[in-house]
């Protein structure tokens, strides 16, 4: 996986963008759902006063808007390998009053830092599309001080994750999908309990601690879901634009059948890993 590393950014960072309207549309929703981790990232980070922070794969801007809101006269550098969700995550910013922050384009496996730069480092959900997961740990534990401290979430097992499983399920009952190269970037990449805290030790990080964190996808009605899911992931849209308008349709009418089944008000249930350590 490390020896493709370049190439699977490269192709990352186009799909982000070309999402990023999606990302922008459903940023509320999102952004909600997501908040129990971002919160529990804060908890760990305590990041305040004249604290300087990186947040790493932050896409439209989260959790590292609502930290620099901590912050008095400190700083929060917010990155993403995708210039356009750093534009919607710029334009979130502007509308909050926001001054604390800067926007950087950056690489997780490559950040452009000097060791020791940063006192918090939070990373949410980006650990499962990092080519080399080792090289990106080794580069955010240089990037710390000595006594920094660090957050991540990711996602758990596909089975305390619906709101993902329903989508991969019905699709492959109609379109016939590869199966996932073992260790590829994916959504469920680093579920196994301990992956993250592994990587973390053998970056010389300690003190290290992980938990679940439960979620909540606030959709509306099966419809909802459905809108929503089309426009923001990726893997699903390709799949879907794979095949003609009547295959889409099944697909639809199943999801939509599976979701009333389960989750017929919304507000599906999810559950994620926060991983938390200090250098």
């Amino acid at each position: 996986m490390e020896t493709q590393a370049p190439k699977i950014s490269i192709a990352q960072k186009a799909s982000w963008n070309k999402f990023s309207g999606g990302w922008r549309k459903w940023d509320a929703m999102t952004m909600a759902m997501l908040q129990p981790t971002g919160d529990a990232i804060m908890d760990h980070l305590g990041a305040t006063g004249t604290s300087m922070v990186l947040d790493i794969a932050a896409g439209t801007g989260e959790p590292g808007l609502s930290i620099a809101r901590h912050l008095h006269g400190g700083k929060v550098i917010i990155t993403d390998v995708a210039e356009k969700m750093l534009d919607v995550a710029k334009e979130k910013a502007a509308a909050l009053g926001i001054t604390n922050v800067e926007f950087l384009e950056a690489d997780a496996h490559d950040l452009p830092f000097d060791d020791g730069t940063f006192d918090e480092l939070s990373c949410r959900m980006g650990f499962m599309f990092f080519p080399d997961m080792q090289q990106a740990a080794k580069e955010m534990a240089r990037v710390l001080k000595p006594g920094g401290r660090i957050a991540t979430a990711v996602w758990a097992g596909p089975e305390k994750n619906f709101w993902v499983t329903c989508m991969m399920q019905n699709i492959k009952k109609h379109i016939d999908m590869p199966p996932p190269v073992p260790g590829a970037p994916g959504m469920f990449r680093c579920a196994e309990s301990g992956l993250i805290a592994g990587l973390f030790r053998h970056a010389g990080l300690q003190e290290v601690a992980e938990r679940e964190v439960a979620c909540t996808v606030g959709v509306n009605s099966p419809e909802e879901y459905w809108n929503m899911m089309t426009e923001v992931a990726a893997p699903f849209v390709a799949a879907l634009s794979s095949v003609d308008a009547d295959t889409v349709s099944k697909v639809k009418a199943d999801v939509i059948a599976s979701m009333t089944e389960r989750y017929p008000k919304g507000n599906i249930d999810g559950l994620a890993i926060v991983v938390t350590a200090v250098k």
